[in-house]
């Protein structure tokens, strides 16, 4: 029912040579060429070096490559990788944020802030009021990455959010490779080779520097390996209510950085395991009773730790049920499969322009190359289970990616599967193109087993080594990482920074940004995250019902005020409309409803200067203070005045 299960087998289709231990390997990563077998295992022998010649010092050794060091090599290889993918972000964490779309790397900040506010305030982890006020936000919903936040908090506390962002993503890049590795070359391969290149790609692959640039939920992957082999550990295991107790906690976690993988993980184990079922039927009467026992336990456990979240997230306040149209429809082109990924050496923005949603869901795009190459693998080594396995499985999921309407280089072709399956519990808020990363981690595993299997092919060492470095190269060099595109964005300001909002606004009051917080613009989430929401604020980018209705449809946003679309229009236009009466009323109607204290808009903010005689249309002259204007608003808002 494993990789492991099926190694044997295998091993002897492809002539490998029986009694292998995975850990004895030379510094190539290939088999040692001498050893002796000791309780069916290879030893390493060395023969002893010759004397010195007379009058000749010895020269110093270089240290043994021992497995310890191949490891450390590996993962600081890795390690390096990912700062190099952030490097331009590491330059100016506070000032720089991804290009072209600028409000996730807010979001993700403004909710690394609330973990501040659960550890030392004790506040409520699943909903909050801080932003979206009075109707507040639920979490749960809105994937808070509690799992990442609450561990950074002595980082955010001591360096701010900005600092805490870079930080979980580089580490989710290395952390998400070395975990594939670690998994890989101590339970499915032999060669470490085979598990840095397996590891490596599902960590840098195409779609995970996709959404380094904004997801660090998304690419916080270093639990996914660990989770599947427990899942495949399970269906041979002798002792399956305690290995479904261990799933059960790392499920637990999972579900606490990003549910939408979980349910992908949850998934592809079904599908693959499906598929080696189909190809050995008789593994069935031996896995069914150990894997029934670990999924029940793993449910229990599971289900018991995450039963209230779950509530709160599907039925408590500001609780939604599915996605808005416009994400449901989010699928890859069939060409995104042969295009090199935009983040990558051989990738152009341009060039990949309709072939998926937008640069932030780029969750395909191998390259022709190594497209070709993953079909090649499929087809040498389509004897093996697993193989076969992983291509059903690979094959199943980009299918699905492709969304509702099936199209090549934009040009629509059909209608695919997932128009019947959209609108499934659960299913229905999953965003269809993010399928694509199952792909990615199978064509990983894939390349893992073809370096794995290479090593017996009946070539001479040397033109194997140097036939298994130009494959490399030609597979992966086409989408070698590149450091993160970015651009500049406004500081906070000096008013905010300095405190001196503090002498305005009470604890059931708000600040409201100008323009008033919503998906295009986040600044005012990053104001109140540098203070660690010491202050409420309106509006803001998040999901939620339709109408603040709890169980309608989600949408970006709250319910619909006058005032934000107003300020928004004004921002985007720079044309200073003339109100009437009625919009007056609307407006401070609206900030009666936010309990706003006072108005801010930056000195320097794009289109300052119609945006401050809009806002004085609305509620009067303002002041200069620091860097921002302000309007002070709580004698007509604040019911007791």
């Amino acid at each position: 029912m494993t990789p492991a299960d099926t190694r044997a087998e295998s091993d002897r289709e492809s002539a490998a040579p029986a009694g292998a231990d995975p850990l004895a390997l030379d510094v190539d990563g290939a088999a040692g060429a001498g050893g002796a077998t000791v309780n069916g295992r290879t030893a390493a022998v060395t023969a002893p070096a010759p004397p010195p010649a007379s009058g000749v010092p010895l020269l110093r050794r270089l240290p043994p490559w021992t497995p310890r060091r191949q490891h450390l090599t590996v993962v600081g290889g890795f390690l390096l990788a990912a700062l190099w993918v952030t490097s331009r972000i590491w330059a100016d964490p506070s000032g720089r944020v991804a290009a072209l779309y600028s409000s996730d790397p807010a979001q993700v900040q403004f909710f690394l802030a609330h973990s501040v506010r659960v550890v030392l305030h004790g506040e409520f982890p699943f909903f909050t009021e801080q932003f979206n006020y009075p109707d507040g936000v639920n979490l749960m919903a809105n994937t808070a990455i509690l799992a990442l936040g609450i561990p950074m908090v002595p980082v955010t506390l001591l360096f701010g959010p900005a600092v805490t962002f870079v930080l979980l993503v580089t580490l989710a890049l290395a952390g998400t490779a070395t975990a594939w590795y670690v998994v890989l070359s101590r339970h499915v391969v032999h060669s470490r080779l085979a598990a840095a290149v397996g590891g490596w790609f599902c960590g840098f692959s195409p779609a995970m520097l996709s959404h380094a640039n904004w997801h660090p939920n998304i690419i916080s992957q270093f639990l996914l390996p660990f989770i599947v082999w427990r899942v495949l550990v399970i269906t041979r295991s002798r002792r399956p209510y305690r290995d479904g107790a261990l799933l059960a906690l790392l499920v637990t976690v999972q579900a606490f950085i990003n549910e939408e993988i979980l349910l992908f993980t949850a998934l592809a184990c079904g599908v693959f395991l499906t598929a080696v079922v189909a190809q050995r039927p008789a593994l069935w009467s031996a896995a069914w009773r150990p894997l029934a026992k670990a999924l029940v336990t793993c449910t229990v456990v599971a289900g018991s730790l995450l039963a209230y979240p779950l509530y709160v997230q599907f039925a408590g306040p500001m609780a939604y049920h599915g996605l808005s149209d416009a994400v449901r429809d989010y699928g890859n082109d069939i060409a995104a499969f042969v295009a090199p990924g935009s983040p990558t050496l051989g990738g152009h923005q341009r060039a990949n322009v309709n072939l998926a949603p937008n640069y932030s869901e780029e969750n395909a795009f191998f390259g022709w190359s190594l497209a070709l190459i993953a079909v090649g693998i499929v087809l040498w080594l389509r004897h093996e289970v697993v193989v076969r396995a992983l291509a059903v499985t690979g094959v199943f999921f980009a299918v699905l990616s492709l969304g509702e309407r099936v199209s090549w280089w934009d040009r629509e072709i059909v209608v695919g599967p997932w128009e019947w399956l959209v609108r499934l519990p659960l299913l229905d808020a999953v965003v269809p193109t993010r399928f694509g990363l199952i792909t990615s981690v199978v064509v990983g595993l894939l390349l893992a087993f073809a370096v794995e299997r290479s090593r017996t092919l009946p070539v001479e060492r040397r033109t194997l080594r140097t036939l298994t470095a130009a494959g490399l190269v030609l597979a992966l060099l086409p989408i070698a990482p590149m450091p993160l595109q970015v651009t500049s964005r406004p500081a906070v300001p000096d008013f905010i920074t300095a405190d001196r909002w503090r002498g305005y606004v009470g604890p059931n009051q708000t600040l409201v940004p100008i323009p008033v917080p919503n998906m295009g613009n986040t600044h005012g989430m990053r104001w109140a995250a540098s203070t660690n929401l010491d202050f409420k604020i309106p509006g803001g980018y998040f999901l939620a019902p339709r109408n603040g209705n709890t169980g309608d449809p989600g949408r970006f946003g709250g319910r619909p005020s006058g005032i934000g679309p107003l300020l928004e229009e004004v921002a985007t236009t720079g044309r200073t409309p003339k109100l009437d009466d009625r919009q007056r009323r609307r407006s401070l109607d609206d900030l009666r409803y936010w309990r706003a204290a006072i108005l801010v808009l930056p000195v320097d903010q794009h289109h300052a200067e119609p945006l401050r005689q809009t806002v004085e249309q609305l509620v009067g002259p303002g002041r200069r203070e620091l860097d921002v204007w302000i309007w002070d608003v709580r004698a007509l808002t604040d019911p007791a005045a």
